[in-house]
């Protein structure tokens, strides 16, 4: 199989489309994992799993620790992996979390996530993509719904659909406060957008998405077919969502704020190629390519 056709074309016609899927959605058996039967079977149809308080105490209010230190530095830093929210300076997200900072390195390696996540893919994994995403009360912006694949396909090459996000929240998500939104099922199409990418494009869409995101017509089909849920629940609670879930989530116009780290794995037989948006690709700290250390490895390579 020519993992260098393009089997997801989008951003190159003036016409957006819906078309079926053409990979798997999970790659792995219950007994290559932690994940059921019937888990599996679960994010096979619906494109996610929810667990609430899947970490203790202990470790949320470690990780808590780290993100209140890394939101201090970043306030005043000046570095491009910190991101702004739209029209002020307020911290929006910092990337590559995982590389430099080890406690999140850890948290990457946990046996628990990276188990699951090589369960669902079916091979060793590595991190394509971490940060943190601060919403802070009143100032927090909405992400627009959005395929993570739809982008990580035309800007960074990622070939195929093997790849999954997991958002780990480090406070309450409550129904009021910009909670993750995920439209069951939309895994399974693909909605091809229109618009020609520029270069560099990420210095605008990691503020406010705009390219890349489904037209409405697409997006009330697809909400149609599977309707909307929002997973909310106390700090410590995850969510894993495949690479194709059509997601988004509201502005925080409450005192209470939100923050999540979001860890996307990436399966170690779907590397990265040329950007199929024919732009160069996005920094390291969008989208590792060199360096990118498989996670606690199953096997050894050949």
């Amino acid at each position: 199989m020519d993992m260098m056709t393009d089997r997801y074309p989008s951003r190159v016609r003036n016409r957006p489309s819906i078309t079926d899927r053409r990979d798997p959605v999970v790659y792995g058996r219950p007994e290559s994992g932690p994940l059921t039967a019937e888990q599996l079977a679960n994010y096979d149809r619906d494109g996610f799993l929810a667990f609430e308080r899947f970490f203790t105490e202990e470790e949320v209010a470690d990780y808590k620790a780290e993100l209140d230190r890394m939101f201090t530095w970043a306030a005043t830093a000046d570095e491009d992996r910190i991101i702004r929210e739209p029209g002020s300076d307020d911290v929006r997200s910092i990337f590559a979390v995982h590389r430099d900072n080890s406690v999140f390195a850890r948290l990457v390696a946990d046996p628990r996530v990276a188990g699951m996540a090589r369960q669902i893919l079916g091979s060793d994994v590595y991190v394509h993509q971490s940060r943190i995403n601060f919403k802070g009360g009143f100032v927090g912006k909405e992400f627009y719904w959005h395929s993570d694949f739809e982008t990580w396909h035309v800007e960074d090459g990622m070939p195929r659909m093997r790849a999954l996000s997991m958002s780990i929240a480090l406070s309450e998500n409550t129904p009021h406060n910009g909670p993750l939104m995920l439209v069951p099922g939309s895994h399974k199409r693909y909605v091809s957008c229109v618009g020609e990418t520029p270069d560099d494009h990420y210095k605008d869409s990691l503020r406010k998405q705009e390219l890349g995101t489904p037209d409405q017509d697409s997006l009330t089909a697809l909400v149609e077919e599977g309707g909307i849920v929002a997973p909310t629940g106390p700090a410590g609670s995850l969510v894993m969502f495949d690479c194709n879930t059509m997601h988004g989530s509201n502005s925080n116009i409450t005192p209470v704020p939100r923050s999540n780290i979001f860890i996307v794995f990436n399966s170690v037989e779907n590397r990265l190629t040329a950007p199929f948006g024919g732009t160069r690709p996005r920094p390291e700290f969008i989208g590792h390519r060199t360096g990118a250390e498989v996670i606690g490895a199953t096997r050894t390579a050949a």
